[in-house]
């Protein structure tokens, strides 16, 4: 079922973007306060990063933040996120993360939910069609962005 979510569709735009730029379709965006404080998408391919996944774009992009404003945050992002940005999560204490889908690739959720992340899975059928259209064309570019 397709719930409608407007910081789910900002990272998805974003993710929109990231593909149209030639690069991996996944897309995050950073709320606080009921709005969108940062944007980000995969740019590993556009900037020749080895770390420039969503996640960590977008955290890039809102700057410094002070430890109480990433307590009061909530992470959108269209894929659910590895153990790198998993750990950025970790680190930052963002409570509450929100996953657009988990069935082309599941991180260390299980972790997340131990460590008292919120964790949130929509399973939205537009994130899961960019990622199953995406691997079935760059196999060995997906494989690279997630380290097999």
């Amino acid at each position: 079922m397709l719930v409608s979510d407007s910081f789910l569709d900002a990272a998805i735009e974003e993710a929109r973007q990231g593909r149209a730029e030639g690069g991996i379709p996944i897309g995050s965006v950073l709320v606080m306060g009921g709005e969108i404080i940062a944007r980000g998408y995969n740019r590993r391919v556009q900037s020749g990063s080895a770390i420039r996944h969503a996640e960590m774009d977008c955290l890039e992009n809102a700057g410094r933040l002070t430890a109480s404003d990433y307590r009061q945050c909530t992470l959108y992002s269209t894929l659910s996120p590895c153990d790198m940005c998993s750990g950025a999560v970790l680190l930052y204490s963002i409570p509450r993360i929100v996953v657009g889908e988990n069935t082309t690739f599941r991180g260390p959720e299980d972790y997340l939910r131990s460590r008292g992340i919120d964790l949130v899975i929509l399973d939205d059928p537009r994130c899961v069609a960019l990622m199953k259209q995406f691997i079935e064309e760059n196999r060995s570019l997906w494989n690279e962005d997630i380290g097999v």
